[in-house]
């Protein structure tokens, strides 16, 4: 069996979301806050295509289904979660508290993220509202709330009634200290999987194209590519741009590539090693992930069949290189989506260029420059614009959601 399919199935079954907020309880605005916006309430009543099983009444958010799951290995109980509207604030903030108020019979659990945004889409990282206030670790004027629900048993729902935020604006240092995109040579497994579902609540389908990571934080919505990830072959002869649509292998809560300051869990290892590594070669956690299974390999990355074959052209699981694509100061200033099927990645802009990778449907690339080049018709119309989004890599401007038919970008010097 090629990867650690049958532990992917097992942490596909848990939902890899936020800290646990506590019934009622209001949290208090962080002290010493110099500015804020106020409260707001999430909306519990819109159901749409980037929410999993899921449904509202009344105002009231509940599980649709109480005994779907993604995997057969959770042989009991369901999951889902609502990704709530946009709220534009009238002022800047950098933390948000939230207040829940839910029906939670035993077994039951909920789960609040937020995230925050001040440009298109410079999204930062999906970030609990807990008993702790989310820290952004800069000043955002959007935000939204993923709300999550999940059973072990069979018939038994939780009901969220209200979620209430409170953003304020407080002294703190940058989280993120580099200016360019984090890279780290990662282990990678494939995951396979075709037919089950991943955690946005996208089927997996044969040569499928998207990539897994062992958090929540950085779960892209179905259908779209905010967090995305180039992944390439060690010496660099083919990469792939890819969304990050499904968590996993082996942690949930695992987002290794931050700073200890932010790090979810595992602060004690270095940045850029996932516990996965760790606990394979070092005996770290007694050789335990964070669900408790047995670590057999040191994957911090699994990469759909798409990407494993097509993408990067695998024979078997082995390292990578990964560029988180979200990450750094200057990461969303250039980024915009692909569109269409997985579209060639040249060496120049030409269409009898040499290939290089692919470009995932959805996958947020980083337009640098542009060229001109050969004419090409595409899923966008006719152009012979070409955006160099990395070094060496050309992609037809007919196959990137720029907003624009003319180049958003500098002439490539």
């Amino acid at each position: 069996m090629v990867g650690n399919v049958m532990v992917r199935r097992a942490v596909a079954a848990v939902l890899a979301v936020g800290a646990v907020t506590a019934g009622s309880t209001a949290f208090a605005v962080p002290a010493g806050a110099t500015g804020g916006t106020g409260a707001w309430r999430a909306d519990l009543s819109k159901v749409d295509s980037d929410d999993v099983n899921v449904q509202s009444s009344g105002g009231a958010l509940t599980l649709r289904d109480s005994t779907w799951h993604r995997t057969d290995l959770m042989t009991a109980g369901s999951e889902g979660y609502l990704i709530s509207g946009e709220q534009p604030l009238t002022s800047a903030v950098n933390r948000v508290t939230a207040q829940v108020t839910a029906d939670r019979p035993a077994g039951t659990d909920v789960e609040v993220d937020v995230r925050g945004r001040t440009g298109a889409d410079d999204w930062t990282e999906w970030t609990p509202a807990g008993a702790q206030p989310a820290s952004f670790g800069r000043a955002v004027s959007v935000v939204q709330t993923r709300i999550s629900l999940s059973s072990k048993t069979d018939g038994v729902r939780p009901t969220v009634r209200e979620v209430d935020l409170n953003g304020s604006l407080a002294p703190q240092a940058d989280a993120l200290l580099a200016s360019t995109p984090l890279t780290y040579t990662i282990y990678a497994t494939r995951e396979g999987l075709v037919g089950h579902t991943t955690a946005n609540g996208h089927v997996i389908t044969s040569n499928d194209h998207f990539v897994a990571l062992p958090s929540g934080k950085a779960t892209s919505a179905k259908g779209s590519g905010t967090y995305s990830v180039k992944v390439c072959r060690t010496d660099g002869t083919r990469c792939e741009y890819a969304p990050v649509w499904d968590v996993g292998p082996w942690n949930t809560k695992d987002d290794y590539w931050n700073p200890a300051s932010v790090r979810s869990e595992y602060k004690d290892l270095p940045q850029g090693q996932p516990e996965a590594y760790a606990a394979y070669h070092n005996g770290y956690n007694n050789k335990k992930d964070d669900l408790g299974y047995t670590v057999g390999n040191p994957a911090g990355i699994d990469l759909a069949d798409g990407v494993f074959g097509s993408g990067l052209g695998l024979g078997d699981n082995g390292n990578v290189k990964v560029t988180y694509l979200w990450t750094g100061t200057s990461a969303a200033s250039g980024t915009v989506s692909t569109a269409g099927d997985p579209v060639n990645v040249r060496a120049s802009a030409t269409t009898s260029g040499a290939i290089k990778g692919l470009a995932a449907n959805y996958a947020k690339v980083p337009i640098e420059c542009y060229v001109n080049g050969d004419s090409v018709t595409g899923k966008l119309g006719t152009s012979t614009i070409w955006d160099r989004i990395g070094a060496g890599n050309y992609i037809s401007d007919t196959y990137v959601q720029t907003g624009s038919d003319k180049p958003v970008a500098p002439l490539c010097s």
